[in-house]
């Protein structure tokens, strides 16, 4: 330090009513997500699996809720031990926080923080029903997210967002969950898949979307969702850095769609609707990771890669057998994948942080560090996931029986079906009853 010059001590950060009303808003952005989740799965299934797509996403609004109050948070992101998991006893439900207590170097409350943290937890688990669509007991899905919340989502969210998380200390860089939430959720649907099978008819029966409007809403309400998702991952809006992250998803996302439907007129000679929309996904999905630390520019490089890669990866399927209903693998797994690892090519080093990727000058090293973190997930959630799978199925039997399966899960899980045209209200007005004809009997002469 040269002489004459003194230090001050850093500012507290103090609460800031905008920063926190702000992440509010994006907290109940990303609450839209699973609902929105819940329509783009619902409508790419056959009519008698409508509902029990729906719910298999609005059951995790449940469930996961609770078990982030009662345990999620401490194990995500209470204080590190042993680099893996967290702990705090002041999170467990959440009893022990101040009401203007603030998050470790922010000006939101922690919880603001928690809430919002909640919604990722929330839409995680969610993002796997779409490859088990058809055939898994409605009981053994929510038993099944229960195990997969607490063993998988919680230490692995740790591992990446955590302070001391082992991901998170290397400068893997997932700026909104790249490999916590879509490469944790693809491997997981693999390993699930592996353990329950296919479906029924399964490369023999048409499978096809019954409702591409409800898809289309679907994925609409999601890229809405997403600013939230995205934007709001860097916790505050003092620096401009959610600002590039906002204008990143929305191009990367259009680039994406346009590069799927490019590749797809190509090869199929049409433009679908159902492929916009996935498009679409594939592009949140990748710059998801990527977006607080390239350029717009880098960012319609990451969503037109990464839309022409999921586009070619969902026939694989097909290919080697394994059936992923609703291509989660497809989209999720191989856009988590091409997102995170594409951080170490576009990385500019003026965004998030200073860290550079090759084709600005960093090097490798960059690179390297999102190969550990993006394989360790997949290898973890894949494993993981498959032993659950694997438990509950031996303890109550994950799928339905395949008579009950054909003939619909919807009236066997639910005792309901999406669609009833059967009462008045069908459309039809109803007809006065018109009185039988009167029949004389007249005395017929010999």
């Amino acid at each position: 330090m040269p002489p004459g010059i003194t230090t001050l001590a850093a500012e507290t950060p103090s609460l800031s009513a905008a920063n926190t009303g702000f992440m509010l808003i994006c907290s109940a952005l990303v609450m839209l997500m699973t609902p929105a989740l819940a329509f783009f799965y619902g409508g790419m299934v056959r009519v008698k699996s409508t509902l029990n797509m729906l719910m298999m996403s609005f059951i995790s609004l449940g469930i996961v809720t609770v078990l982030w109050v009662l345990y999620g948070f401490s194990l995500a992101f209470g204080t590190d031990a042993g680099s893996v998991v967290g702990w705090s006893a002041d999170y467990v439900g959440l009893s022990g926080i101040g009401v203007t207590e603030l998050w470790d170097g922010y000006t939101i409350p922690v919880y603001v923080f928690a809430v919002f943290q909640l919604m990722f937890a929330v839409i995680t688990p969610a993002l796997i029903s779409g490859a088990l669509a058809d055939r898994v007991k409605f009981t053994a899905w929510a038993l099944f997210i229960t195990l997969w919340a607490t063993v998988v989502y919680f230490p692995v969210a740790h591992w990446v967002w955590g302070t001391g998380g082992w991901l998170f200390e290397m400068g893997v860089i997932d700026f909104a969950g790249g490999t916590a939430v879509h490469i944790n959720a693809g491997a997981a649907a693999l390993g699930v898949i592996l353990v329950i099978g296919r479906r029924v008819g399964f490369k023999k029966d048409p499978m096809r979307p019954h409702s591409l409007p409800l898809v289309m809403l679907g994925a609409g309400l999601l890229w809405f969702g997403w600013f939230g998702f995205n934007a709001g991952s860097w916790l505050g809006n003092d620096d401009g850095v959610g600002a590039v992250m906002f204008v990143n998803t929305q191009v990367a996302t259009g680039a994406a769609m346009l590069a799927w439907l490019g590749y797809e007129k190509l090869r199929h000679g049409s433009f679908t609707t159902l492929g916009a929309a996935s498009g679409a996904v594939s592009g949140l999905v990748a710059i998801t990771p990527a977006g607080g630390s390239c350029s717009p520019l880098g960012a319609i490089a990451i969503g037109a890669i990464a839309g022409l890669l999921c586009a070619m990866s969902v026939g694989l399927k097909y290919r080697f057998g394994y059936d992923d209903s609703l291509d989660v693998i497809g989209v999720h797994l191989v856009g988590g994948i091409t997102g995170s690892l594409l951080v170490g090519l576009f990385a500019t080093g003026g965004v998030q942080s200073d860290a550079k990727g090759l084709f600005y000058g960093g090097g490798l090293e960059q690179l390297g560090k999102q190969a550990v973190g993006v394989f360790s997930v997949l290898a973890y959630s894949l494993v993981v996931s498959a032993l659950l799978a694997l438990a509950v199925d031996r303890l109550m039997g994950m799928r339905v029986d395949e008579d009950d399966e054909v003939a619909g899960i919807d009236q066997v899980e639910h005792a309901e079906t999406a669609y009833d045209f059967s009462g008045a209200g069908g459309g039809a007005a109803p007809r006065k009853a018109v009185p039988a004809p009167v029949t004389i009997n007249k005395k017929v002469d010999a």
